[in-house]
């Protein structure tokens, strides 16, 4: 009962995980929930399954709802990919956590089953712990992705292109104008 149609699908189709700077605030590595610099992923494999089976539970979803319905939790800062969300669910489909629901459409829908309803009843504080993580990502999406912000931000890609775009621009210009950079980066980083 595997579920690589879909995987395929949507692996063509939509291209999750990577967003253009602005629209998701930062991007994750080719949509596997780890960002850039090799730091955690936001979800290990037993976590994300406890996410999937906690929304399967509040109402029937197929997988492009599941990735939907976490990228809005995470305020558009967290999408997880097909290639991870798609095992995922036939990992529950065999642990008898979900079965496939009725559903119009070439989609399947899956819904959550006596068994998975006593796992999430087994593992309520995690399951609460990991939402509260999707909160805190979605919060820290809607600081750092501010009006102000995002001005400042696209003024300073505006100067860069206008200033060092040129193809006479001098080199100690380029570094002088990294200097300026890195040292507005260590000032902020020490704000409190």
């Amino acid at each position: 009962m595997g579920l690589s149609h879909h995987h395929g699908h949507y692996g063509h189709k939509h291209h999750f995980g990577r967003r253009a700077p602005g629209h998701h605030g930062r991007s994750w590595e080719g949509g596997s929930g780890e960002r850039r610099g090799g730091r955690r992923r936001v979800f290990d494999s037993g976590e994300l399954r406890l996410v999937l089976l906690k929304l399967i539970a509040d109402e029937p979803r197929h997988g492009y709802e599941l990735i939907r319905a976490i990228e809005e939790l995470t305020g558009g800062s967290y999408v997880p990919s097909p290639g991870m969300v798609y095992p995922t669910l036939t990992m529950l489909l065999e642990m008898g956590h979900i079965a496939e629901a009725r559903s119009e459409g070439p989609r399947k829908a899956f819904a959550v089953t006596e068994d998975g309803v006593s796992e999430l009843a087994a593992k309520k504080a995690e399951v609460d712990a990991l939402f509260a993580r999707l909160a805190e990502l979605a919060s820290q999406q809607e600081r750092t992705d501010a009006a102000p912000i995002r001005r400042a931000m696209s003024n300073l890609r505006a100067v860069l292109i206008h200033r060092l775009g040129r193809a006479d621009v001098r080199m100690q210009t380029l570094h002088e104008a990294v200097s300026i950079i890195d040292e507005a980066a260590q000032k902020i980083e020490r704000l409190d």
